[in-house]
Parts: structure tokens; sequence; C-alpha cells
């Protein structure tokens, strides 16, 4: 019990939040281990609750009936994913798999909801996180509408060096994750890859990225 309230004190979904109210949910939460590619739910299955993402990390995608994967968002522990579905009724909107191993808490729906009445603040934050990734959709959207794969990829690089604080960073993602992030096949995500390298934007290492030319490579993500 305690284990779990300090871990669930470490989402920001629950920042702000009293050790009363963390207790509660804490109290709620039951224990799931996922292995490297193991589903925690299909898209279009009926919403059972929420996951808390304690450890490890998990790819959120959707899939077109030809078979190909979209990817929405890359999320690493502490997060959490199936927020929506927990208030409009609807099923999860996306799928989801672990990346690697995951330690995560499972809330059922109706003991979440229960939750959110005994404390309203709880609701207000999952709101505010519906609301972050309603605007991370929105600017996909409209990247994949009116920017090229090249202006997309620049500014993911761009993004991620910002997100680690620098211009030397680990890639995520691989080459084909990428290409399902951007809507585009691993071929043409390879190809601009290697464009940045020879003209000097980037260096590549295995994972590693180091963004060697910042301003030129502003100019490939410009529309």
């Amino acid at each position: 019990m305690v284990r779990q309230t300090q871990i669930l004190l470490k989402i920001p979904l629950f920042a702000g939040l009293s050790e009363g109210e963390v207790q509660a949910l804490a109290q709620r939460a039951i224990e799931r281990r996922f292995a490297a590619g193991e589903m925690l739910f299909w898209e279009g299955e009926p919403c059972a609750g929420i996951f808390l993402i304690a450890a490890g990390s998990v790819k959120i995608f959707k899939t077109a009936p030809s078979g190909r994967e979209m990817m929405l968002a890359l999320e690493s522990a502490p997060t959490t994913v199936a927020e929506l579905p927990l208030f409009d009724g609807g099923p999860y909107p996306a799928s989801v798999r672990a990346v690697d191993g995951v330690l995560a808490y499972f809330i059922n729906k109706a003991d979440f909801q229960s939750v959110c009445r005994q404390y309203p603040d709880v609701a207000l934050k999952v709101l505010a996180v519906v609301g972050l990734r309603l605007r991370h959709l929105v600017a996909m959207v409209e990247s994949m509408t009116f920017g090229s794969v090249t202006q997309r990829l620049a500014h993911l690089l761009l993004d991620a060096g910002k997100q680690a604080g620098g211009s030397e960073f680990a890639l995520p993602l691989t080459h084909q994750e990428l290409a399902s992030r951007l809507g585009t096949v691993r071929e043409v995500v390879s190809r601009n890859l290697t464009r940045f390298r020879a003209e000097g934007l980037i260096r590549i290492e295995g994972r590693q990225v180091a963004i060697l030319d910042r301003a030129g490579l502003e100019r490939e993500a410009e529309p």
C-alpha cells in the first residue's frame, strides 16, 4: 500500500493531490505486469479502466484496415493511459502495447469514477491530461496535413532535443517506428536521415543523435 502510494505520487496526473486522495486511488490499484510486445488493450475494446504506468514505456497506436499501424505517442513511466473513455462511455480509442517490460497499476472504471466523485480535483487533473493529449493530436494532424515528411522528421528531431535539454539525445524510436509516427514508410525516413547526416545537420551513432546544425535543421522543418 505504501509502495503503491509512493509510485502514484510520481505520476504527473496526480501531482498536487493530497496524500488522502492518492491513498484512495492506491487502495483500488491492482498491480499488472506486461512483457515487451504484450498488449495492454486493443482499440475498440470496452473500457475496463485506467492504466497507471509505473515502469517501462508503451506505444499508443491506431491500426488501418490494411493492417498498417500509425503511432500516436510513445509514453514512458511515470504516466497514464486510457483516461478519455473513463468519462465518455466509449471504447478504448486506440491500442496500447508494451515497448519493454512494463509495471502498471490498473484501476477499474467504476472505482476511478467513485474516487472522482469523492475528490473532484482528481477529475480536473484527468481533464487537464486529456486536453494535452488532444492538443498533441491536433498538432499531429496539422503536421501530417500541411507538412512534408522531411519537415515532420526535422521537427521531431528538434523536439526530441528540446525534451532532452540539449543537442545530444537517445532516439527512443526505430526507423520503422519513426515512419509509423510520421505516417510514411521506413525507406523514406532512412533516406531523409541519411541526407540530414550527409549535409552535416546531424550525427547518428546507433540510437544516439547529435544535432550539429540547429539552424539548418530548423530550415528543414519550416513549412
